[in-house]
């Protein structure tokens, strides 16, 4: 394995250079990304401000559940708003997953409304945390991955030159949105330790928010049936009540299945309540 204790140059031996990590993190996903090209090509616009209709159809819930109802009150002081991931990588056209996860964050609207739960969040005073995903040269060096994980790994996604080393980070696939910054860096939104995987059981997320007293979760972000569902299933599992904004979220469109579908399945199975991005920003400003 390679020696990470050094400083890292074109001729170092490493290939964790700065040339090398940007220009991994520009690459598209190989062989999955050439599988989804001709699906995901005609996706070069900018994203809707809201989930389309054909998108509506095609994840409609049954007209006749078979299972209860359930429905999650937000609790003034109680509740939080969770983004998991929500960084160029996931949601950019110049991220690396763009052409597996474009065609989900456009038809989802995702990228417009992360943005308006950030927005009326913030201006209902509700706590926001956020939950990043960040690889360092050490996280290379792991002696065995899923398959997702030596993914991303190959392609450099979220790829940073270490843990204190924020040099290329701007702009970066690592780096956040453009559009969230002003919500994310206003000192008050609290920003986790990197999950490193897929849930937050590795995080600070769970700590954070005890400490303040939450125990009721907004959940948005990236990726569906990833890291946003691995967070539902965590959150759960310690105690909180979730409600998944379904239309803030977006999955990876790949031979194997829709990332996507699979994710809305099982929140309908699972979480405390399943919300639209307007009816979740009206909720939150009826609750401030």
């Amino acid at each position: 394995m390679n020696n990470h204790d050094h400083t890292h140059t074109d001729g170092c031996g490493c290939d964790v250079t700065p040339e090398r990590v940007d220009m991994a993190r520009r690459r598209l996903m190989a062989g999955a990304a050439g599988a989804a090209a001709a699906g995901a090509a005609a996706i070069t616009g900018t994203t809707a401000t809201a989930a389309t209709d054909e998108a509506r159809a095609l994840y409609a819930d049954p007209e006749n559940p078979g299972l209860p109802q359930i429905d999650m009150e937000i609790a003034p002081g109680r509740t939080a708003l969770v983004v998991t991931d929500p960084q160029i990588d996931f949601l950019s056209e110049d991220g690396v997953t763009w052409g597996v996860v474009g065609e989900s964050v456009t038809e989802q609207g995702t990228v417009d409304n992360i943005e308006k739960l950030f927005i009326a969040a913030k201006a209902a005073g509700m706590p926001v945390f956020i939950s990043p995903h960040y690889y360092y040269p050490h996280d290379h060096d792991w002696q065995f991955e899923g398959t997702l994980e030596a993914t991303m790994h190959a392609i450099g996604m979220f790829d940073r030159l270490g843990p204190l080393n924020l040099d290329n980070f701007e702009g970066s696939g690592a780096d956040w949105m453009p559009q969230y910054k002003k919500y994310i860096e206003d000192g008050k939104t609290v920003v986790c330790s990197p999950h490193k995987v897929y849930s937050p059981a590795q995080n600070d997320l769970n700590l954070q928010m005890r400490k303040r007293g939450i125990d009721k979760v907004i959940l948005a972000g990236m990726s569906a049936n990833l890291c946003t569902q691995a967070h539902l299933y965590e959150l759960l599992e310690l105690g909180y009540e979730v409600a998944v904004v379904r239309d803030a979220t977006a999955g990876a469109k790949v031979p194997e299945g829709d990332g996507y579908l699979a994710a809305i399945i099982n929140f309908r199975m699972v979480a405390n309540g399943v919300w639209w991005t307007d009816e979740a920003v009206e909720r939150i400003g009826h609750s401030a």
